[in-house]
């Protein structure tokens, strides 16, 4: 069997019983354990306690003969083992359980690294923050990661919604299959179906070829509908049906595909006055809201700016070949006092532009955008050409002049149009540009006092 093994591409290595295993595996762990039940000095369940005891959670594969099936399965169901084969072994199903416990054991291990992340330096993936507030965002990502729930997650724009959602992907059994994203507010809704579902080839014009929707790509993994509360009310209802009964039919199509998709929704909007207003199905909205997770905006959690900016910093000297090592104390008083109504992604952005400009060193005053900091004033709204502003005190045959006037400029001086639109005959606009005295050459702005 250890030859066999070997020529798959493994190391393998052997003992004859649960005593010789376990000094081995003191020396060498590893990441997959072959173990038969009936053995001398030690069994195969006694190896598998002595390994849980010692927090040793590699993948065990049982091997039985066939009297000891059910002592296999209690192994399996009580020990935590991974599998168990009867002997004589098939050498195919061998090879496709070691690749599963294998892909099983690096799961847990990157899970693992993932939780030491959590506790010892304020991250999870690449969320950051050592603040109770996110913090208790952590916990709850750490909670329902492992289960099959769908989770909604909401919070202003640029908070990290989508890291969230990766984050529960990576610590997730799902972690190896594939994480899709799709942002239900940037496409039209004549392409959401099909973005979403697929279609056949032919389905409708322009249709050339069969394509698979983002719950087919998704299977075995997770599919972040971004945006949830852009989704037409139309769409929702076939969503809600999915959800349901976990089968997609693409357009066009006569058969029902089955997918395995973890859903995870995410959005800026508050989807309960969504409710009120009919903007979403309250059954698609219960359906979503299973396990809530809300991601605070930056404003709500500054203590947390220094490990984000190191963070980023960090990120961002990859990107450009920098070699900016901080923030100078100044630069971090003015991101304190800052509100960051772009929330960590404007803090991103911001600091992507001073690594650049600053290269190396820290990064100073000088280094940010000339106006940061500074509130953001609405501009001017531009008159509109097509609206007349009267002042009080005007009389109704300046104001009748002026409507007409400015209707003709509207519509370049076309007679006819400017005629439609102000419902009268164009007889009785010739006669009333008569009584004004205007020139159709030389269309004046109206009496004093009218604005535009």
């Amino acid at each position: 069997m250890a030859a066999m093994i070997a020529a798959w591409g493994y190391e393998a290595d052997t003992a004859a019983d649960g005593i010789e295993a376990l000094e081995k595996l003191s020396a060498a762990p590893a990441d997959v354990i072959v173990t038969d039940l009936m053995m001398p000095r030690m069994d195969g369940a006694e190896l598998l306690r002595q390994l849980a005891a010692r927090g040793d959670r590699c993948a065990a594969i049982v091997v039985t003969a066939f009297g000891d099936v059910g002592t296999a399965v209690s192994t399996v169901h009580d020990l935590g083992a991974f599998w168990f084969m009867e002997k004589p072994l098939d050498p195919k199903a061998l090879r496709v359980l070691l690749e599963r416990a294998v892909a099983h054991t690096r799961l847990a291990q990157e899970a693992e690294r993932l939780h030491r992340q959590l506790s010892y330096h304020g991250r999870l993936g690449e969320l950051v923050g050592r603040s109770s507030a996110m913090q208790q965002v952590f916990s709850l990502i750490q909670q329902v990661a492992p289960s099959k729930a769908v989770v909604l997650i909401t919070g202003e724009s640029g908070t990290g919604k989508e890291l969230a959602a990766r984050a529960v992907h990576a610590l997730s059994p799902r972690a190896g299959g594939p994480f899709v994203a799709v942002n239900c507010a940037a496409m039209p809704e004549t392409l959401m179906e099909s973005e979403l579902f697929g279609h056949e080839k032919g389905a409708f014009t322009g249709a050339m070829e069969r394509r698979a929707g983002c719950f087919e790509l998704a299977h075995g993994g997770t599919l972040l509908l971004d945006e949830i509360g852009d989704m037409p009310v139309g769409t929702q209802a076939k969503l809600l049906r999915v959800l349901e009964d976990s089968r997609v039919r693409r357009l066009g199509g006569k058969t029902e595909i089955v997918v395995d998709v973890r859903v995870i929704a995410s959005t800026n909007k508050n989807l309960e006055e969504a409710l009120q207003r009919g903007g979403i199905r309250e059954d698609l909205y219960y359906r979503l809201n299973v396990f809530h997770i809300h991601l605070p905006p930056l404003r709500q959690h500054k203590e947390d700016l220094p490990l984000l900016t190191e963070a980023l910093i960090a990120e961002l000297n990859r990107k450009h070949g920098c070699r900016v090592t901080d923030v100078d104390t100044r630069v971090m008083e003015q991101f304190q006092r800052y509100d960051w109504p772009g929330n960590v992604r404007e803090l991103r952005n911001v600091l992507e532009r001073a690594v650049i400009v600053a290269g190396e060193g820290s990064i100073r005053p000088e280094h940010l955008p000339a106006h940061f900091g500074a509130p953001v004033r609405p501009a001017p709204a531009a008159a509109d050409p097509a609206v007349v502003q009267l002042r009080v005190g005007t009389t109704v045959d300046e104001a009748e002049k002026a409507l007409i006037l400015r209707t003709l400029e509207h519509t370049r001086h076309n007679k006819t149009r400017a005629a439609e639109i102000l419902g009268i005959s164009l007889k009785t606009l010739h006669n009333k540009l008569k009584e004004y005295g205007a020139r159709e050459s030389d269309m004046g702005c109206g009496p004093n006092g009218v604005l535009g």
